[in-house]
């Protein structure tokens, strides 16, 4: 393990391991050894019933360093969705994943998946990354929630 970020981590694994939302995933990857990486994890959030991202499972990379929980995990859609608040790259642009805005040093990866799967149906308009999204959210919200559903149909149950 590294220092603390690992210890940290090791105790976050516990916990989730304990105690974590139906649907969700979250755990190392695996090194070419079969050992685990605890600095990088394999999650998935699933889109909220009742929305356009109903049956799709999102699947996201977290890479720690080893100045965690100071800073925030890189955060990453794989593959990358079509979404305003998510880059080209497939990173998501979420306050509590920015150090500079909403970061604690208190914010578990339960918490972190919570707020990446309630960004899914609720995009902060005032802090786009993607035009197209941002663009046909705000001027075609019909079109929008279309391309949303047909996203959750190619992205459903794919891990």
């Amino acid at each position: 393990m590294v220092g603390i970020a690992g210890g940290r981590l090791g105790e976050e694994r516990k916990n989730w391991r304990k105690d974590h939302p139906h649907g969700f995933v979250a755990k190392p990857a695996l090194n070419a050894d079969g050992s685990f990486n605890i600095m990088l994890w394999e999650c998935a959030v699933p889109g909220k019933k009742g929305t356009d991202w109903e049956g799709g499972l999102y699947r996201i990379t977290m890479e720690f360093s080893d100045e965690y929980p100071s800073k925030p995990p890189k955060c990453k859609f794989n593959p990358r969705i079509f979404h305003p608040n998510v880059y080209p790259s497939g990173t998501i642009c979420l306050s509590i994943l920015d150090e500079n805005k909403g970061w604690k040093p208190s914010i578990t990866v339960k918490q972190m998946l919570l707020g990446i799967q309630d960004l899914l149906d609720n995009p902060n308009n005032n802090d786009p990354a993607q035009r197209e999204p941002y663009d046909l959210l705000k001027n075609d919200p019909a079109a929008y929630a279309q391309k949303i559903r047909e996203q959750a149909k190619m992205d459903a149950f794919r891990l």
